[in-house]
């Protein structure tokens, strides 16, 4: 089979590999029908994280099951799914909670380093029945990629920002990740969104859904639109020292910072007395990705939550390396890489 692999900063291929094997009774192979490059994925792409070998790539997909271990009941032969990219045991208490964080084994993720990358013709997927849905009827190819990791954090990010109805929240960083936190917060009460990205395009598309754009650095903008309080929560999906200092300075003494974006592997330099002083809570989150189906695929189904042009290119497996290079240039016109094997 084909799997894209980064070997390098800034060198992505695809390669030649061997057919996955059945990962054990209660797993499933998938043929990969749609992949998506996170902005996660592009830690490894920029060299912002080490790298001992080539790495398989890739933790969003969907496809359809074409093999499965005798242990495996929710899902069958030729059944179209979606894949958990947050990876638990599916057994323990910790899943239990539907959060694959929880995992009492320890969680993984596809194309991190253990686990094979979902860039790829086909997909070995343990504990299907946990890692699995059926793609649900009126759900978009496009929507369930996005439910498979983007729209799952975004969500979960406004849900940890405690946002109070009617109140104010700013989004850092507009990629798909904040995009998808920008209409999660405003679906689930937010009245004002400051939407802040350096890229005019992005902004623009912020502002077509209700959102005001600002251009970082973003506080003194923030504290000036709320007579100097500051924001009631801060989405950041971004993570840098910067983008986190932001956040941190342009929330209201008692609000809430909630961080997706993936940091380094640096520590951040953090202001732990001035956060003391002003009762900030921080909170980080990775996606409970199957906690949020419930919630999410009736929105998606009743057309109550729109994300439409999240998904803004679709190339063919093979131009992976053009598609790595279109996501690492962050313009307004490219937001999300759809790869079709």
């Amino acid at each position: 089979m084909r799997a894209v692999v980064v070997d390098g900063p800034y060198s992505i291929r695809v390669d030649t590999r061997p057919d996955p094997a059945l990962p054990g009774p209660d797993g499933a192979i998938i043929e990969v029908a749609a992949t998506g490059i996170c902005g996660s994925d592009l830690h490894f792409y920029e060299g912002d994280f080490p790298l001992g070998e080539p790495m398989p790539l890739g933790h969003e997909a969907v496809g359809t099951v074409v093999e499965i271990g005798p242990d495996v009941r929710t899902v069958a032969v030729g059944d179209s799914v979606m894949v958990s990219s947050v990876v638990g045991c599916g057994a323990c208490p910790g899943c239990a909670t539907r959060d694959p964080v929880m995992c009492h084994s320890g969680f993984q993720i596809f194309g991190g380093g253990v686990l094979d990358g979902a860039q790829a013709d086909l997909l070995a997927v343990p504990a299907a029945d946990f890692q699995l849905l059926k793609i649900p009827e009126a759900i978009t190819t496009e929507q369930a990629l996005l439910l498979t990791d983007n729209l799952a954090t975004g969500w979960a990010a406004a849900q940890r920002a405690e946002i109070p109805y009617g109140g104010t929240v700013a989004v850092i960083g507009l990629g798909a990740v904040g995009l998808c936190a920008l209409r999660s917060a405003l679906f689930q009460g937010a009245e004002d969104v400051f939407a802040v990205d350096r890229v005019d395009g992005r902004l623009d598309r912020a502002a077509r859904w209700g959102a005001t754009p600002i251009k970082p650095p973003a506080v003194e903008a923030i504290l000036a639109a709320t007579d100097g309080r500051g924001a009631d929560a801060v989405v950041d999906a971004i993570a840098t020292d910067a983008s986190m200092t932001d956040a941190l300075n342009a929330v209201r003494p008692g609000g809430t910072v909630s961080v997706v974006g993936v940091h380094d592997i640096n520590p951040f330099p953090l202001n732990a007395l001035g956060c003391l002083i002003r009762s900030i809570t921080l909170r980080m989150t990775t996606a409970p990705v199957q906690r949020t189906w419930p919630e999410l695929i009736p929105l998606l189904q009743s057309g109550r939550l729109d994300l439409d042009g999240i998904f803004t290119t679709t190339l063919p497996l093979d131009e992976a390396g053009k598609g790595y290079a279109t996501a690492a240039s962050r313009s307004g016109d490219d937001v999300k890489i759809l790869l079709t094997p």
